[in-house]
């Protein structure tokens, strides 16, 4: 500041303190000639012409602040008698109010909440010129400053003449917003002064009402304890206001809902009234700042409409579809925030409005949402309304409740994980609202399980599938999982019955079954008579050929444990004629094409499964066995590697089922398939065929006669002696030392070894004709690279000659 600045603004102060002490003279006429003095040296001399101007003729930011400081005290001291000057000072705020220097804004606003106060009946005349600046300035980035704008909007709307109530509602809601706390509880301070003294506040309650209830949700406990207590008061007068037509109300309904949110302190029946009265004014704003940009405001709005349901109870009724509508496009927020206050807010209704009057809505919706982009959502808002629900309530629309979910529609209408996890929170909400209710639902309930757990691939969905599972067993008082497929069994399998001749690859049905048969465990070998014409009409040639290839998969896990599973009560030979006639062989015909290759395959794992499992007995085997080995023994020169792998494994399987009891034409038959195999491009396809023959001398029994068939000896001999020679010394080990375990053990004692030490191949062939086997391999031992394995096995054979001697 100049020194004459300073020497000027110095002269202004003591002139105007001599005129200010007069002020208190007794005699009129001193008073008013100390106040004429007051307005000459201030408005005339310095404030009007300095900043009352189009233009800040003050370029001092500390003279200006100097003067904004004159002016406030002035205004202290003088209050209604610088009525007249009412235009002069609002000229001046309002070009302070906007003025560069933060302290001078300041200034500004604390002396506009001043002059409002101290000419209330005059102040409304000139009040609509400063909105525009406080508007300006509301926003400033010192928060004081935002404080100072706020405060003073609040004295402006109060006792300005109530028409611009809406210029500034908005900015006020932006500073619920504010990262500083101050600034959002002077909004709080704001509007609930307006909700009790505001004139015209009747007329403005619609849109007020909303920014004093958020505030119930800040994080900020003093802000959150000022705004009940203003929210409370203006309940309290709005019902002291209109008590006559609350008359009713007033003596009736002093009890709380028998339902209510626990942990929740009910409001006052003047607040809820408020609410009720102005919800179809305020819905309309929320669902539309559910939708807002910024995230803040659909978090702000979530709440709010939380608080808004606690409010208007049963009322919400009346206004369930426009609700609804919001929750929907909430509960699919990218905001975990907004979901959670949406779903708590559907929860609010499931506990206030009637299951009747939702429900019929809800599931409307529910049935007709299931091909939109968004068809989790109705799910997702009937969980928690469910969730809410009263149980008594609830009970009577059970049935209507489960026939829905369970509905194809419904249960089948997406695969999509977030759809399928709501899906599951509904059975999840029954379950634990209605518990042993349930029970009435308990087949429509396990269906929707059953779909949620064949289409997931989620493994944390699954384990809740698990657990809701055992959730309805313990509900029931049901044992466990078996107990509860057990009870519903027959209604499965006519359910699944129902669309059996359309099923295709893709349908939902196919995996059904699956889960089904898995998870019941030995309860499915009680319904094979229901079971088996499902398989059967799924595994024809004639169908497609993918979900074929998923039913022989389904088919080998069942039989590798079938006494825990399709042969649990023994009853599977009943139907074991049906199964390979109709389900096995006619899938093991040669057809060209890789697809038909494919399904061999599936259906030799398949074979293999139910000689490995036990589901069959070695004379239902026997009887079978002449249709089963010329379909085996060709898919030995099969192109694919897996189907020659496992056709060596079920040849090898069957010769240990079967043993001597195999006729000496079907052994000789199998023989030579076995030593082509032994030249295959797959070494474990070679291993395997070893291990094949090994087992194929421990079925040589009374009935296979060694002159008759000696040529057959002479000839497999060797072929076995000519791979003894093998390059690849694996295999030599292989057909001189075939692995233990694949050797009956009845050959043991004949060979002198114990179980640990069962001996080989070639070996096993000395016990079934040694003199034959000597000769063979006299004659090749000088021809091949090495004679040491002949030697070995030419040691063994003298060891027994004199063991017999």
């Amino acid at each position: 500041m100049a020194a004459g600045d300073e020497r000027d603004a110095a002269e202004v102060l003591r002139a105007l303190a001599r005129h200010l002490n007069c002020l208190n003279e007794d005699h009129k006429s001193t008073r008013k000639r100390a106040l004429e003095s007051i307005r000459r040296e201030t408005f005339e001399k310095a404030l009007a012409h300095r900043l009352g101007g189009k233009e800040i003729l003050e370029p001092a930011e500390e003279l200006r602040l100097s003067m904004l400081e004159v002016l406030t005290l002035t205004v202290e001291v003088c209050g209604i008698r610088l009525a007249p000057y009412l235009d002069d000072i609002v000229k001046i705020l309002q070009r302070t109010i906007v003025d560069p220097f933060p302290d001078v804004k300041r200034e500004s606003c604390k002396c506009t909440v001043n002059f409002s106060r101290c000419v209330p009946a005059h102040f409304h005349m000139q009040a609509d010129g400063l909105v525009k600046p406080l508007m300006q300035t509301i926003s400033h980035q010192h928060s004081r400053v935002r404080v100072a704008a706020i405060e003073a909007t609040g004295a402006v709307i109060q006792y300005g003449s109530g028409k611009n109530v809406d210029d500034v509602l908005s900015h006020l809601a932006q500073r619920l917003f504010d990262d500083w706390p101050q600034v959002r509880k002077s909004v709080t301070t704001v509007v609930g002064g307006w909700l009790l003294h505001l004139s015209d506040r009747y007329s403005y309650f619609h849109k007020l009402i909303p920014l004093l209830l958020s505030s119930l949700t800040e994080e900020i406990l003093e802000i959150r304890l000022l705004a009940e207590d203003l929210w409370r008061q203006t309940g309290a007068q709005w019902e002291k206001e209109n008590e006559e037509d609350l008359k009713d109300k007033l003596d009736f309904l002093i009890t709380p809902p028998a339902h209510y949110p626990a942990g929740v302190e009910r409001p006052g029946l003047g607040c809820r009234e408020l609410v009720v009265r102005n919800l179809s004014k305020v819905l309309p704003a929320v669902s539309r700042d559910m939708g807002d940009w910024l995230v803040g405001t659909r978090v702000k709005t979530a709440q709010l409409l939380r608080v808004l349901l606690l409010h208007a109870e049963d009322h919400s009724t009346q206004h369930l579809q426009p609700l609804l509508a919001t929750m929907y496009h909430a509960s699919t927020d990218a905001e975990p925030d907004v979901v959670k206050n949406c779903l708590e807010s559907a929860e609010l209704l499931g506990c206030f409005v009637s299951p009747g009057a939702s429900l019929k809505l809800l599931l409307a919706h529910v049935e007709n949402s299931s091909s939109c982009s968004s068809s989790s959502a109705p799910l997702m808002v009937l969980a928690a309304v469910l969730r809410g629900s009263l149980r008594s309530a609830l009970r009577p629309h059970l049935l209507q409740v489960g026939h829905a979910l369970a509905h194809p529609d419904v249960c089948q209408g997406s695969q999509q994980p977030l759809y399928l996890e709501q899906l599951l929170g509904c059975v999840q909400a029954l379950l634990s609202v209605c518990e042993e209710d349930c029970g009435t639902v308990s087949l429509q309930l396990l269906q929707i399980l059953v779909t949620v757990q064949s289409q997931s691939t989620e493994p944390g969905l699954q384990d809740k599938v698990e657990e809701t599972m055992r959730t309805l067993c313990l509900v029931q008082g049901l044992g466990g999982v078996t107990e509860l497929y057990r009870q519903h069994m027959t209604q499965l399998m006519e359910w699944l019955s129902q669309t059996q001749l359309s099923w295709t690859s893709y349908s939902k049905q196919r995996p059904q079954l699956e889960v089904i048969a898995i998870q019941s465990g030995p309860v499915i070998g009680e319904f094979l008579p229901l079971l088996m014409p499902l398989l059967q009409g799924s595994v024809r040639p004639s169908q497609d050929p993918e979900m074929r290839l998923h039913f022989f998969t389904l088919l080998s896990k069942l039989l590798l444990d079938a006494s825990n599973t399709l042969d649990s009560q023994g009853k599977f030979c009943d139907h074991l004629e049906v199964f390979l006639q109709e389900l096995l062989l006619p899938n093991l015909v040669w057809q060209a094409g890789r697809t038909a290759a494919a399904i061999r395959t599936s259906a030799l794992t398949c074979l293999l499964a139910l000689l490995q499992g036990g589901a069959i007995t070695p004379k239902q085997l026997l009887s079978v066995e002449v249709q089963l080995t010329p379909q085996v023994l060709a898919a030995l020169d099969e192109d694919s590697q897996m189907s020659r792998l496992l056709a060596c494994r079920t040849l090898s399987a069957l010769l240990r089922l079967l043993g001597p009891e195999l006729h000496p034409d079907t052994l000789n038959t199998i023989y030579p398939e076995l030593l082509k195999r032994m030249d295959d491009s797959s070494q474990e396809v070679r291993a395997v065929s070893v291990s094949a023959l090994g087992r194929w001398f421990s079925c040589l029994g009374e009935s296979y006669n060694l002159q008759t068939c000696r040529s057959h000896l002479e000839f497999l001999f060797q072929q076995l002696l000519l791979h003894l020679d093998d390059p690849d010394s694996s295999m030599q080990d292989r057909i001189l030392g075939a692995p233990p375990c694949i050797i009956q053990t009845a050959v043991v004692p004949a060979l002198g070894a114990g179980p640990t030490s069962l001996s080989y191949v070639l070996k096993a062939g000395s016990a079934v004709h040694p003199e034959l086997l000597q000769h063979e391999v006299e004659a090749v031992r000088d021809k091949q690279r090495s004679p040491l394995y002949c030697d070995q096995l030419l040691q063994h054979l003298q060891s027994l000659s004199r063991d017999s001697a």
